[in-house]
């Protein structure tokens, strides 16, 4: 994919706390669903086997995470008002844990440190919504859990309805976070606005999302360009707002180090869910269900 500049300019903006906790508030308009769905699922020993000696020996993999503050990243990954971790990849992984029969011991970083940390030996596996590239398979593994995939939420008095074509959004004012699917996808189409005879976007990138939703409802943003699940939720629960449309799917994995026997472990655990019932449960919680996948798998086909 691309990597030239973008031609709008970029403005790279950092908001008060306050302001991010006014925007993650309005994500907290409905109640969070708490049915435990992980405390049941028993060791698959099969998948275990597939672990290093190591791991067998420990019962610990070091995850590489981001930390998740609030509600604005749910349905993926959130913290509920006694301060306990909750979400979908949270679910996910603990019932992945499960099946393994080991622990994840969690340690923060962010989005863009992460896959270099899981590189560089730092961390054994790492989540944060990752999306399958041909760029990221170069220099990690995947074992896949989930399709994702690059979408649009806009205000709610925005005359645009639906983001049928990139073209659509010659214009108007987006946000999206830096160092992710969703800056390639523009960069890649930077040139469209002109080539078409339309006003360029302009781009404002937020390491959190609780600005961008602040954004929306303030009108300063139009369009968040982010991922379908986290928006497809969002959207019924952040007033003012409106879901435009999915711009294309991506596969979502667990990385690890190239090579590392932990990812076909992960696949198989992923596989053992999906069989017994607990994935689907899991999906069908967060109301997610159509982003299930049929097989977990191992380095699946890069989209992009």
């Amino acid at each position: 994919m691309s990597t030239r500049p973008l031609i709008p300019a970029l403005a790279v903006l950092a908001l008060g706390l306050a302001g991010c906790s006014s925007a993650g508030e309005a994500a907290t308009t409905a109640t969070q669903p708490t049915a435990d769905l992980v405390s049941a699922v028993k060791v698959d020993d099969a998948a275990r086997k597939l672990l290093p000696q190591t791991v067998q020996k420990s019962d610990v993999i070091t995850l590489g995470t981001t930390q998740a503050v609030g509600t604005a990243g749910l349905p993926h990954a959130g913290v509920d008002s006694t301060g306990k971790e909750i979400g979908l990849s949270i679910d996910l992984r603990n019932a992945v844990a499960k099946k393994l029969g080991i622990s994840f011991k969690e340690e923060f970083g962010t989005f863009a440190s992460i896959i270099p940390g899981v590189q560089n030996g730092k961390y054994q596996a790492g989540q944060a919504n990752f999306g399958v590239t041909k760029e990221r398979s170069k220099v990690v593994d995947f074992a896949t859990y989930l399709n994702d995939g690059q979408a649009f939420l806009g205000r709610k008095d925005l005359k645009t309805d639906k983001v049928s074509a990139i073209t659509d959004l010659c214009g108007l004012k987006l946000a999206t976070s830096p160092g992710t699917t969703f800056q390639k996808q523009l960069e890649s189409h930077a040139g469209d606005c002109a080539a078409a005879g339309k006003p360029n976007w302009s781009v404002q990138y937020f390491a959190d999302t609780a600005p961008i939703y602040l954004g929306l409802q303030n009108g300063k943003v139009d369009v968040f360009f982010g991922p379908a699940v986290t928006l497809k939720y969002q959207a019924t629960r952040i007033p003012n707002t409106k879901y435009l449309g999915t711009f294309s799917t991506t596969p979502v994995g667990f990385a690890t180090a190239k090579g590392s026997p932990i990812a076909p472990a992960l696949v198989s655990a992923v596989n053992s869910l999906i069989k017994d019932g607990t994935y689907g449960k899991i999906l069908a919680k967060w109301k997610v269900a159509d982003n299930a996948i049929t097989t977990s798998q191992l380095n699946p086909p890069a989209p992009f």
